[in-house]
């Protein structure tokens, strides 16, 4: 014998099947007399919302997909957390998908989960404008450490925060930094080159750039090797992972960090602080941007007329976080020993 049904409800508390809905899916646009009064007459009956059927009669599945880049990648655990809480705060569901730094496997999980869920939050996405577009033309979109006109978005400000590079090491005595790119199709290793290149101009120290570099720490050796031919005194990867390998690398050569060479990485993740020697590294408040991304998706599901509202892009501060891997460059210190 089956259970009842919305309908059930609805006849007893003598409302429509959409108001009933609405009591369960989305409460405050309901009257509190109104949905009190759903309520008590679903619990009498015995009636559990199904949110299959929910989702058929509201168009609604109370479902985000927040996708990422790199599932290992430890800088992306803050950001899921920060999504994961302020979703679960609104009664979302929230679904993480692993892109394996492929667009080809990016898009086509996006593609699947379309029919499923109510919008997107891509983290670091690694697909092409003209399918970012198609995409947010299917699903309401915000995107995370990248941006694109006409599309919300939750960055970190990489151009402040690489200005901050340039000047710590600047101060050191470096008259050089070496770069060492991510990945191709990267929006925010490109935006990171920008801004380090605009700082160094700026500040008259001179800035170079090689890669790309996969960015994982197994690439650090490749990195390194590269950035020791090309006699780099200060070298700031892309990434934690790849300055956490760089490093590594460069103490296998018998290179000593930072007397020989000063290392700077991005993303503050929690390895950063417990390697040897602590890395500086530029981070912030990623916990912050996993919940503004949700946030500016569920204002966008929440409104009226999404389509005419200016798409929103915000830039949340960012902090150098100084430890032991960068110091007084050579040149600088034997130039005072000389004196």
């Amino acid at each position: 014998m089956s259970g009842p049904t919305i309908y059930d409800v609805a006849r007893a508390a003598g409302v429509a099947t959409s108001t009933v809905s609405r009591a369960f899916s989305s409460p405050t646009r309901v009257s509190a007399t109104t949905r009190e009064r759903v309520r008590a007459v679903a619990a009498e009956l015995g009636y559990q919302p199904n949110p299959h059927a929910r989702a058929l009669l509201s168009g609604r599945h109370q479902t985000i997909a927040m996708v990422v880049s790199d599932i290992a990648n430890p800088h992306y655990f803050d950001l899921i957390r920060g999504a994961e809480m302020r979703a679960r705060a609104s009664q979302f569901t929230l679904v993480l998908v692993n892109a394996e730094e492929s667009p080809r496997v990016e898009y086509d999980q996006i593609q699947r989960l379309v029919p499923a869920v109510d919008g997107f939050v891509l983290a670091a996405s690694r697909l092409p404008d003209e399918n970012l577009r198609q995409v947010a033309g299917q699903r309401p979109v915000v995107l995370m450490s990248r941006e694109l006109p006409g599309l919300a978005s939750v960055v970190l400000d990489h151009h402040r925060g690489c200005r901050q590079i340039v000047e710590h090491l600047a101060s050191l005595g470096h008259r050089g930094l070496l770069y060492l790119a991510g990945p191709r199709n990267s929006w925010m290793a490109a935006t990171r080159w920008s801004a380090l290149a605009t700082a160094a101009d700026e500040l008259g120290i001179e800035a170079r750039r090689i890669g790309p570099f996969t960015p994982k720490a197994s690439q650090g050796g490749a990195a390194a090797d590269a950035a020791t031919q090309a006699g780099a005194t200060a070298i700031v990867a892309h990434n934690d992972l790849l300055a956490i390998g760089v490093t590594q690398r460069l103490a296998h050569r018998s290179l000593a960090v930072p007397d020989d060479v000063s290392v700077v990485g991005f993303d503050d993740i929690f390895a950063a602080e417990m390697c040897t020697p602590g890395l500086t590294t530029l981070g912030g408040a990623h916990v912050d941007v996993g919940r503004a991304a949700v946030d500016l998706l569920l204002d966008m599901l929440g409104g009226p007329d999404r389509s005419a509202r200016q798409p929103v892009q915000l830039a949340l501060p960012t902090e150098l976080v100084l430890r032991s891997s960068t110091g007084i460059a050579a040149s600088t210190r034997r130039a005072a020993v000389g004196t």
